[in-house]
């Protein structure tokens, strides 16, 4: 990946950067093909990352979290997700899962769960999408019934990331009246009895990423995995999107600066017409606008970070940032690929995983219509 000059708050912050490039260089580039072309699933990678301290870059030291502000955890992402969609993907996902109980859990609900969260060698995935509610998720329909040894969950999640490979779910359910103000949030471990998952996706594109239904048949789990309050679920869901919608952006930005670096190494080595292809003012101003477009999409993401760590309003930040974000991705990897003509089209070169790629980001964590829903309600001051 190209050295981007960084606006770092620390020298640690900088060590870490320098971190991820060298494991991306020396533990990710040389298998992300034979991955992705057998659909495997790098936990291997994931246990290095974690091992490293790269899982739980945002969290509270004090459960073996990284204390990193988010700005610094974001550029992580990016550096990861210019070599691997997949891996970035599944940190940006990992750190998702961890957020209702990092944000909204109880004293003693952090104390117990986030330490093996965010210890390295487990994998979250969270649940809210459902067959019949995607973008309208306060329409969700799986159930959470109410006994004295706490909630049975009935249902089936969908378009799960990590489904059917998981340690713990958070899960959205309904516990109370349709709409926003009936759902609950519930904590639920790999393995508990009824927990069970639909065939994996056949995805165009991330396929080293599992994607599958979860389903939830008499699922058992005690009142004590209730985060926050009853029927309070919706806020949360809400705020882990805003936060995640911030990793899909970072991902978006990195899987742009990995397309671009690839066209922009191919068009000074290709020659024609007795020059590298470079020089040629036409390719060389789609080379330009790629890069400008690249930088307005990172600046973009990187304040929306930084209000989320300074404690103020972000959500419309976030949205915008990932509304800009993955449609660049998407014009970056198509005038990337051009750029390599033919052999762009071939497997010879990682353009076209990153063409089919880039198509994800433009859906995921809230379509991009659904953002721009959010920036033109914020705008018009709709509730």
């Amino acid at each position: 990946m190209t050295c981007i000059e960084r606006r770092l708050p620390s020298d640690e912050a900088r060590a870490l950067l320098d971190l991820t490039r060298d494991m991306c260089a020396q533990s990710l580039a040389p298998v992300v093909d034979a991955a992705e072309e057998k659909s495997e699933f790098p936990r291997d990678i994931m246990n290095l990352l974690g091992q490293t301290g790269l899982l739980s870059l945002p969290y509270p030291e004090q459960f073996g979290g990284g204390a990193q502000p988010y700005e610094v955890y974001l550029q992580v992402l990016e550096e990861l997700s210019s070599v691997w969609l997949s891996v970035g993907i599944s940190v940006s996902v990992h750190s998702l899962a961890c957020f209702p109980v990092a944000e909204f859990g109880t004293d003693e609900q952090r104390q117990h769960w986030l330490p093996m969260m965010l210890a390295g060698d487990t994998i979250g995935a969270y649940c809210l999408s459902e067959p019949h509610s995607g973008s309208d998720a306060s329409a969700l329909s799986t159930q959470a019934a109410i006994d004295v040894d706490g909630f049975i969950i009935n249902g089936q999640k969908a378009w799960i990331t990590h489904g059917d490979l998981a340690d713990f779910y958070n899960v959205m359910v309904r516990t109370g009246e349709s709409g926003a103000n009936g759902i609950s949030c519930l904590l639920v471990a790999a393995g508990t009895p009824g927990l069970s998952f639909a065939p994996r996706e056949l995805k165009m594109g991330a396929w080293a990423s599992p994607t599958a239904g979860v389903i939830f048949d008499d699922v058992r789990v005690g009142p004590d995995h209730l985060i926050g309050t009853e029927d309070g679920g919706f806020r949360i869901a809400m705020a882990a999107l805003d936060a995640g919608r911030l990793g899909i952006a970072a991902c978006a930005v990195g899987l742009a600066q990995g397309a671009l670096d690839a066209a922009t190494t191919y068009a000074q080595q290709r020659r024609q017409f007795g020059r590298p292809i470079a020089q040629f003012q036409g390719l060389s101003f789609m080379l330009a606008d790629m890069d400008t477009a690249i930088s307005a999409a990172r600046a973009l993401y990187l304040d929306a970070a930084r209000r989320k760590d300074d404690g103020v309003e972000f959500g419309v930040a976030a949205a915008k940032a990932k509304l800009f974000a993955t449609d660049t991705a998407m014009k970056v990897a198509n005038d990337a690929l051009q750029v390599l003509g033919g052999y762009g089209y071939t497997r010879d070169f990682p353009l076209e995983r990153y063409f089919r790629e880039a198509k994800m980001l433009q859906i995921v964590e809230g379509t991009n219509q659904v953002q721009r829903m959010v920036i033109g309600r914020a705008l018009t001051d709709i509730s």
